[in-house]
């Protein structure tokens, strides 16, 4: 068989292990072994299984990772969720559809600690929920508000999503971090402004909440200062190129504890709750890593990403049909698995028909996050609403009935980076 027929059975026989729910790390190290040593020979194979794993640990890059992942759950787990929540509460909460408004807002702040979608979906649901019912919110609108902004999580800096990219990729952390901060805030303003049309459109939905004085509202972001300091030294130290992401993450790790002890928040039992999550998220990462990065030797040699890149480049169609059709594939695989896997799986096969066609690698970054984030308020497997529905009572179907505007306002938000690259790059060009 030729090498190019490999590669296509590898991929058909890696997606038949998916469906019988292997781990993807390891399904993808066995094809990825299996198909190298059939097409290169056993003995090279046994090299690569020998020497890929400590390289792919070993990687400086990597070790951003768990530096990043222990900020957010120090941040988690120190209650700065519920913080950031009641100061977006004291700003926009005597609006109508404020509450819903303020759920987003406190999502956006706690993305910028934390880059998790579902962990910041849960953090600020706990303490946001019960306000809404409180006040008489519609379920829908409340529960779809807290999944929609969680997805903030994997888009706003510092991002899980886009440090994998990076390592896939050979791209900078960097560059990624500050290129997901505009389309954060579009995305942020564009969810608030659905919001605002909904309960004009139907008041019901979202009732006023208290009203409260300039003075509150002021008083209000002593609680929050500290945190929003945090994340303008490392991301303005990622800008100005005073350090690397990695030295970026150590010095938040270092200040989510200074602040969170000064705050009198951190505990021997949260601090180590943050260290076992972090340990237990950071291995499941390496290890869909070390299976991508010894998939993607066997594809490697099978020669089959190149064949499509030139497959790609000969289609008598515009790039930008082949680029919307990628993104269909991506939002489609977003309903059924986790943005790590959907990324490890698909980006060492599409990348290099994205360089092919001229597109920048980090715009295509930011619109595959994007897409990534749809998947995940859109039904049959939303993981956010699935994550949301487990730890309330509101039933599924009512949950995806509330994220469902936003899956749509998010649709907008995708094609408005696809038409505007610009709202990505601006920011990255400027460094």
């Amino acid at each position: 068989m030729s090498p190019e027929l490999v590669g296509i059975i590898g991929i058909v026989i890696l997606i038949i292990l998916l469906l019988f729910r292997m781990t993807i790390g390891l399904a993808m190290a066995l094809v990825g072994f299996l198909g190298f040593a059939y097409i290169s020979g056993f003995k090279p194979a046994l090299g690569i299984l020998a020497t890929q794993p400590y390289s792919v640990v070993a990687n400086y890059t990597i070790s951003v990772v768990p530096l990043f992942l222990l900020m957010g759950s120090i941040a988690a787990n120190t209650g700065i969720g519920t913080d950031l929540y009641k100061t977006a509460y004291k700003w926009l909460g005597q609006l109508k559809g404020g509450l819903a408004m303020a759920t987003i807002g406190a999502c956006s702040l706690f993305a910028a600690i934390c880059g998790s979608s579902i962990a910041t979906s849960v953090t600020i649901g706990k303490v946001a929920l019960p306000e809404m019912k409180k006040y008489g919110y519609d379920s829908a609108l409340a529960t779809g508000s807290v999944a929609a902004g969680g997805t903030l999580g994997i888009l706003i800096p510092p991002s899980l999503g886009f440090i994998l990219y990076a390592i896939l990729t050979e791209q900078s952390v960097g560059l990624l971090f500050i290129a997901g901060i505009l389309p954060g805030i579009l995305l942020t303003l564009l969810f608030i402004t659905q919001i605002g049309i909904q309960v004009t459109w139907k008041a019901s939905l979202g009732p006023t909440g208290p009203k409260t004085s300039f003075l509150e509202k002021i008083v209000s972001l002593k609680s929050t200062y500290a945190m929003v300091a945090l994340f303008l030294f490392v991301m303005g130290g990622i800008y100005f190129g005073f350090f690397t992401p990695t030295e970026a993450g150590a010095l938040g790790v270092f200040g989510a504890v200074v602040i969170s002890i000064i705050r009198r928040k951190l505990t021997f039992k949260n601090f180590g709750q943050s260290l076992l999550q972090t340990s237990i998220s950071t291995a499941m990462v390496l290890l869909m890593l070390v299976g991508a990065m010894i998939f993607m030797r066997f594809l490697a040699v099978s020669k089959l990403p190149f064949m499509l890149a030139t497959f790609v480049t000969e289609l008598a169609v515009p790039p930008i049909v082949i680029l919307s059709l990628i993104v269909l594939i991506y939002i489609i695989l977003g309903m059924f698995l986790d943005i790590i896997s959907s990324m490890i799986l698909t980006v060492p096969i599409i990348f290099p028909a994205i360089i092919a066609m001229g597109f920048d690698p980090i715009w295509f970054g930011v619109i595959v996050v994007l897409c990534m984030e749809l998947g995940m308020i859109t039904p049959p497997v939303g993981l956010n609403v699935f994550a949301l529905a487990a730890v309330t009572d509101v039933p599924l179907t009512t949950v995806f009935r509330g994220a469902l505007p936003f899956a749509l306002t998010l649709m907008i938000g995708i094609i408005l980076v696809i038409i505007f690259p610009q709202i990505a790059l601006f920011l990255p060009r400027l460094m």
